[in-house]
């Protein structure tokens, strides 16, 4: 398993595309998921920025798995968000459902999201939901990388300004 971490807008569904077209691997996107299977207030309260329950997401990310060949290389891309997402996919991977070869955290300061998704022009990307991510993503995302590497998981920190064919070669280059 690859997992593709970073703010929303830093280019983690972009890298998936990519990867998925280049290298054949299942891509679990759990925005894109999200945001066809939330419905009603839920769905209103997500396109406010808030984000799912750990117990919501663990349980959709675990149905999700149970449908893909986990032992072929897949990429989770926005999960985990929070340090018990983490913790549970670490779990998981001890217990030997499948290995997480490694952690791709791009990294984006907030001029460059704040550009790039209002140029995607989503109804969920207000200025004030993109701040409420970028302060989630640091008091919240941002631990969890120290987390996988205290777990000895590759991590591997990626300048997601860059060009998206640049960002791409550099996560190549760290595949095993």
């Amino acid at each position: 398993m690859i997992i593709l971490m970073g703010v929303a807008g830093a280019g983690k569904s972009m890298q998936g595309r990519l990867l998925a077209d280049e290298k054949g691997y299942s891509w679990i996107s759990t925005g894109e998921i999200l945001r066809v299977l939330v419905t009603g207030k839920r769905r209103q309260e997500m396109l406010e920025g808030k984000l799912l329950s750990d117990d919501e997401i663990i349980r959709l990310i675990d149905k999700i798995l149970e449908l893909i060949d986990v032992h072929e290389e897949f990429m989770l891309d926005g999960f985990p968000r929070t340090t018990r997402q983490a913790e549970w996919l670490i779990e998981q991977a001890k217990k030997g459902r499948f290995n997480i070869t490694g952690v791709f955290h791009l990294a984006a300061t907030e001029e460059v999201v704040l550009e790039r998704l209002k140029k995607r022009g989503r109804v969920d990307d207000t200025d004030t939901a993109i701040r409420k991510r970028f302060d989630e993503y640091h008091q919240v995302t941002l631990p969890i990388i120290d987390h996988f590497k205290a777990e000895n998981i590759p991590v591997f920190d990626i300048n997601g300004d860059q060009d998206a064919r640049i960002v791409h070669d550099q996560i190549l280059k760290n595949l095993p």
